[in-house]
C-alpha cells in the first residue's frame, strides 16, 4: 500500500511543479526594449516626491508653485496633470492644461480619449485589462482612467507600468500602475488605485492606449 501512495505521489508532483510554474507565468509577454524605456520614464518621475496631494503644483514638474495658496485643500490631488505630464515626456499629447483646467481634468480626459479629437491624436481604446498590460509591456502609453458620474466629484486616472504579474493577480487586481492622487505610488496596481471611487473598479474604469515614437527621457 505504501509503494502505491508513493507511486501515486510521484505521478502528482510534476503536474503540481507544471501548475506553480503557470500561476507564475507573465501573464502579458516580456517587457520589451521599448517597455524598458517606459519604466525608465516612470522610474525618474519622482511621483512620490512630486504632484503631491494638498498643494497647487506645477502640472508638468509636479513642483509645488503657490506656496500657501488656500484654493487647495485636503481633497486636491494630482493624479491627471501627472498622466498628462507623462504623455509630454513621451512626446505624446492628452487633455491638459492650459486647454482644460486641471479642476476635474481626468474625467474630462476619459471623455476626449474617445473623442474625435483624442482619436486624431492617436488614441484608442482598449477593451480588456489584459490587453492594457500587454500594451504597457510593449512600450505604448496606456492609461486607465474612470470618469465621475457626479460632474462635482473628481475622477481619476493612472499610467499602466510594464510589469510580469502573473494572470492569477492580473484578475485580482488589474495592471500595474504609478500614479499620483490622495497618495502617490511608483509601483501600484488599479483594484488599490481606484478604490476610493465606489464604482469605478472593476466595471467602472476604461483603457486607453496610444503608441510611443520617441525615446523616453
Amino acid at each position: 500500500m505504501k509503494s502505491l501512495v508513493t507511486f501515486v505521489l510521484a505521478l502528482l508532483l510534476p503536474l503540481t511543479a507544471l501548475a506553480g510554474s503557470a500561476d507564475s507565468t507573465p501573464c502579458c509577454g516580456t517587457i520589451s526594449p521599448a517597455g524598458q524605456k517606459l519604466l525608465q520614464t516612470l522610474n525618474a518621475s519622482n511621483v512620490e516626491n512630486l504632484w503631491l496631494a494638498h498643494l497647487h503644483v506645477n502640472w508638468e514638474t509636479g513642483e509645488a508653485d503657490r506656496p500657501g495658496d488656500t484654493e487647495y485643500h485636503e481633497k486636491s490631488t494630482h493624479c491627471s496633470s501627472y498622466a498628462a505630464a507623462m504623455g509630454e515626456r513621451l512626446g505624446v499629447y492628452m487633455l491638459r492644461p492650459p486647454a482644460h483646467s486641471a479642476k476635474f481634468l481626468a474625467s474630462a480626459q476619459a471623455q476626449w480619449f474617445q473623442s474625435p479629437d483624442g482619436v486624431a491624436q492617436g488614441w484608442h481604446a482598449v477593451a480588456q485589462a489584459q490587453d492594457a498590460q500587454r500594451l504597457a509591456n510593449g512600450g505604448e502609453l496606456v492609461v486607465v482612467v474612470y470618469q465621475s458620474p457626479n460632474p462635482e466629484k473628481p475622477g481619476h486616472i493612472a499610467v499602466i507600468r510594464p510589469s510580469l504579474k502573473s494572470l492569477a493577480l492580473l484578475q485580482q487586481e488589474g495592471p500595474e500602475t504609478t500614479q499620483a492622487g490622495k497618495h502617490n505610488h511608483l509601483d501600484w496596481n488599479v483594484r488599490d488605485g481606484f478604490k476610493g471611487h465606489p464604482g469605478a473598479w472593476p466595471e467602472g474604469v476604461r483603457y486607453f492606449a496610444h503608441a510611443v515614437s520617441v525615446a523616453a527621457n
